[in-house]
């Protein structure tokens, strides 16, 4: 196959799944019970396919198509009211106000950052030869960086709400262990590592199961301008 061939049926893959992690993030973010009441929540597998159009065509089309999709999911969050919460951040006289500088910088890091690392799923293409478990560690992997980039988020312009928070009454037997063993700079990384654990680790674990099941699908596997025909 040539170039010009080769681009095109690459961009018109990523294309499709493009759409697809962007319809099943949208139908999840419509479903009350899937999402946390701060922010964040469970989807289907969303993040799948951004993972898999970096096992296929390499991590820079990986990385590159991830990070279209971030600027996605701020245009579907604007969308689906969620946005609210992104304007506050920029309104002078919102709660969620901190600064100019620091709503740039949580949309960076929550948004940018976060979702741009799915381009990292296909590191182990090439690497190892069993593509379920490339495709598997690949998953893990991506998906493991962006729960990093939210803890990180979470940590920095956050953590003045974790001593509120492990003090409600749902978090009692644990938030109060928490609280006496933890204080300062400590238990605000606790925090962003629990909270964002609370929606990452399960998402981590059904798209790293999904990612078996769909791996013994024949049309999943490396492309290259030389594999194609």
């Amino acid at each position: 196959m040539n170039q010009t061939k080769f681009n095109t049926q690459r961009l018109t893959t990523s294309a499709v799944m493009l759409a697809l992690a962007a319809i099943l993030a949208m139908v999840c973010a419509l479903i009350p019970f899937l999402n946390l009441p701060f922010g964040g929540g469970f989807t289907v597998a969303s993040m799948l396919p951004i993972v898999l159009i970096s096992y296929m065509y390499g991590i820079k089309w990986g990385l590159f198509s991830a990070g279209v999709y971030s600027l996605i999911q701020i245009v579907m969050d604007l969308y689906l009211g969620k946005g609210s919460t992104i304007m506050a951040l920029f309104t002078p006289n919102s709660d969620d106000f901190m600064g100019y500088g620091v709503a740039v910088a949580i949309l960076i890091i929550d948004y940018l950052v976060a979702y741009t690392v799915l381009g990292f799923g296909g590191v182990f293409r090439k690497k190892i030869k069993n593509k379920t478990l490339a495709l598997a560690l690949g998953t893990a992997l991506a998906l493991l960086l962006r729960y990093v980039a939210h803890i990180i988020s979470g940590f920095i312009f956050y953590g003045a709400w974790a001593e509120w928070f492990f003090s409600q009454e749902n978090f009692y037997s644990v938030g109060g262990w928490i609280l006496d063993s933890f204080s300062g700079q400590g238990l605000a990384f606790v925090y962003s590592v629990f909270y964002n654990g609370l929606y990452m680790i399960p998402e981590i674990i059904i798209t790293v199961i999904a990612a078996v099941g769909i791996s013994r699908i024949p049309l999943i596997k490396i492309q290259d301008k030389d594999s194609l025909t």
